[in-house]
């Protein structure tokens, strides 16, 4: 394991600092440090955060790995600044048993570039009328603690109210994705006046409030703890910011794409734009950038979502929902919230990396970048600007919404216990790794 000197680094947007890293841990930090190192880095103009933590990954292993696989995703999770990720459970088969979340835990462990935290499902099969092997699945080497049968909604307030009561045993966390299913058959956007004009239908705001409504309710009603998946709209906010304020157990997450993007993009009819919940109003995304700065919702999530290009490469009405982010979140986050002054950059690694893994109850994770804690932490570039080229991803899919556009900031680097997974904003070869 090669030792790091990082000279000059701005910690969390603060005065230059010097880190040394060695033996995973962080040793020294301080202005001029005399130390030795293997492997110097200048780092004069880079922010140094807590690796970030994402809380909804899909890498799409098993059963798609058409898409995507965990080694590809976590290359591309490292080269977003992820030093952690939560695997989403609707693969193929579903992560609804304690061999799948293995199976998943051990491919993450084997890439090296990040580590993979299983999500099990809350539902056999993600079918919404059998609580899965909740306790299994924590049970097992891969100590799930996230339950999720995110892609449809556990839309049976019973099946939601038991899951709820099961995972107070071990300190674990339902994330639910709001959408009550009726509101939204035959729904392909956002529900509004683009909606109207263009002839889609109409996928309501209230078909994801109702549900959030009804779910703090029951979180509150058994004292269990509740995670709202990629909030979206004005109205969902108020719900959560009312449950804060009753005190109850409850967090929530917003996409970057929910942070910039509009539901006048669908005018293209570009698949591209569409996912799940639908892109939503310039108003909401005010909501929504506004309740991530007041804390209102907790973090940052991607929802990276891969697909291959002949499930996006088709008309509107047939295509995948869904976007990749990982290697695009934290530029997007930069522009969406830096930029304009709502977050700094202490406020970020809060929002993409301590909150994310306090809810996940990751070990390792979010900590912050001081002497004595594990070296997960990233080296990224403000004032970098670049045009988004997908043909550059590490991710195995190209379904990015951000094609041509210009985002500022890159990562430079990423530390994964002390191990370079990224540097000067290249993976790191496999056997550099071993």
């Amino acid at each position: 394991m090669s030792t790091y000197l990082i000279r000059n680094a701005q910690l969390l947007g603060g005065p230059a600092q010097d880190i040394l890293i060695d033996g995973g841990v962080i040793r020294q930090i301080g202005a001029g440090l005399t130390a030795e190192a293997e492997v110097e880095i200048d780092a004069t103009g880079l922010i140094a955060l807590p690796g970030l933590v994402d809380l909804h990954t899909h890498l799409r292993e098993p059963g798609r790995e058409d898409a995507e696989t965990v080694l590809t995703g976590t290359q591309a999770a490292a080269k977003g600044g992820y030093t952690a990720v939560h695997a989403m459970a609707n693969t193929f088969p579903v992560a609804d048993t304690a061999g799948v979340v293995e199976q998943v835990w051990r491919l993450g462990k084997e890439s090296g570039y990040c580590d993979v935290q299983p999500v099990g499902a809350v539902t056999v099969g993600l079918e919404g009328k059998k609580l899965a092997e909740l306790g299994a699945m924590h049970e097992s080497a891969a100590g799930v603690r996230v339950f999720s049968d995110d892609g449809k909604c556990v839309d049976d307030a019973v099946i939601m109210r038991r899951a709820l009561e099961y995972v107070k045993a071990f300190d674990g966390v339902v994330a639910q994705h709001a959408q009550e299913p009726r509101l939204t058959e035959g729904a392909q956007m956002n529900e509004g006046r683009v909606s109207g004009e263009l002839g889609l239908g109409g996928w309501p705001a209230v078909a994801e409030e109702a549900i959030i409504a009804r779910d703090v309710l029951l979180a509150a009603h058994v004292g269990s703890r509740l995670h709202v998946c990629h909030v979206s709209t004005a109205g969902s906010v108020e719900i959560i910011r009312w449950a804060k304020a009753k005190g109850w157990d409850v967090t929530a997450e917003v996409t970057p794409h929910h942070l910039l993007l509009t539901d006048e993009l669908v005018r293209s009819y570009d698949p591209v734009y569409k996912v799940n919940p639908p892109l939503r109003t310039a108003e909401d995304v005010h909501a929504l950038r506004k309740a991530l700065a007041d804390g209102t919702i907790d973090a940052v999530a991607t929802d990276h979502a891969p697909h291959p290009a002949e499930d996006k490469d088709c008309e509107w009405a047939v295509a995948a929902m869904g976007m990749v982010g990982l290697e695009t979140a934290l530029s997007v986050v930069q522009q969406a919230m830096v930029d304009t002054g709502l977050l700094n950059w202490e406020g970020v690694a809060d929002r993409m990396s301590h909150r994310p893994a306090r809810i996940g109850r990751l070990v390792g994770h979010g900590r912050p970048v001081s002497v004595g804690e594990p070296a997960n932490l990233v080296l990224f570039d403000p004032a970098y600007r670049g045009t988004v080229n997908p043909d550059s991803f590490a991710t195995r899919s190209r379904n990015t919404p951000y094609r041509g556009l210009d985002l500022p900031g890159r990562v430079h680097a990423t530390f994964l216990r002390g191990v370079a997974t990224v540097l000067a904003g290249e993976l790191v070869a496999p056997e550099e790794l071993a």
